[in-house]
């Protein structure tokens, strides 16, 4: 599908900020989520002095068909990456921290050592500000998990992103339960921790299937949850199914709310990690 239709035009913010971002995480020599997913909201992101951060490398080791992010060799975990993060959160002022990565089912701990020191390094820099962790599934490993979770993270989300249906299709080294056990055993940890989730519609799902995941979230005690549009990053990735219309993003919102999410944020241009900062600042003031 080529012809994207009104609602799916972008507009490209480029002011000082964003090239200040931008040189500020170059000359840091870190990588971030929003360039190498190809993130439609990246411009104006930048231009809003935010960013999300992906560590442990710019390859992965699984093979989800609906990401741009590359499939080849893995690199050696870089022990100065948490540093130079924190370096970028002093520089760019961040009250608001996203740390992610890409997943590393070679380590052992599948790389949940990395967001820990990440967490430290940041709190060394700045004690007021937030931290959201996106985490893998660290292939199910409850420690990997405990670990994330005792890090001292502000909130975590660990994103099903479609529904259960596609999962061999475009997640087949991934697990639908195990994901919804990994947001499960985060609140069984602490459950005074806020969780997250993201679904990217338009993969050949239905709205029915968009609701029963949401369902399943909400019985593993997943308070946020973002819905989007999903984008094709080239022509090697899936294809687009359809094009969500306005009115089903915000039917699914309002159904999120019925079910007892905190928040929910439905939209062409959602990502988890959009506009993360006003979802956590609405949910807190609910708690």
């Amino acid at each position: 599908m080529n012809h994207h239709p009104q609602w799916l035009k972008k507009r490209l913010y480029f002011n000082d900020s964003f090239f200040e971002t931008k040189n500020i995480i170059s000359g840091h020599s870190v990588n971030t989520v929003c360039e190498s997913a190809r993130c439609p909201n990246m411009s104006e992101c930048y231009s809003r002095k935010f960013a999300t951060f992906m560590m442990l490398g710019r390859a992965c080791t699984r093979t989800c068909a609906f990401c741009s992010v590359k499939k080849t060799e893995t690199e050696p975990v870089d022990i100065g990456e948490p540093g130079r993060i924190a370096g970028c959160v002093g520089r760019l002022g961040l009250r608001y921290v996203i740390l992610t990565s890409v997943t590393r089912d070679d380590l052992e701990d599948g790389g949940s050592s990395q967001f820990v020191k990440a967490v430290y390094s940041v709190r060394n820099v700045s004690r007021e500000t937030i931290i959201e962790l996106l985490i893998p599934d660290f292939a199910g490993d409850a420690n990997s998990i405990k670990a994330a979770v005792l890090s001292g993270a502000d909130i975590i989300g660990h994103n099903i992103e479609t529904v259960k249906r596609l999962y061999p299709v475009v997640r087949k080294e991934a697990d639908y339960s195990r994901s919804l056990e990994v947001l499960k055993t985060i609140k069984e940890i602490n459950p005074e921790v806020i969780t997250k989730s993201a679904i990217l519609a338009g993969m050949g799902e239905r709205e029915g299937e968009i609701i029963h995941a949401m369902e399943d979230l909400r019985a593993a005690g997943c308070d946020i949850l973002a819905i989007g549009q999903y984008l094709r990053p080239s022509e090697t990735n899936h294809p687009v199914d359809r094009f969500v219309a306005p009115e089903e993003f915000d039917r699914l919102r309002r159904s999120g709310i019925a079910l007892g999410f905190k928040n929910v944020s439905a939209g062409p241009f959602v990502r988890s990690s959009y506009l993360a900062e006003e979802a956590f600042s609405a949910v807190s003031y609910k708690l």
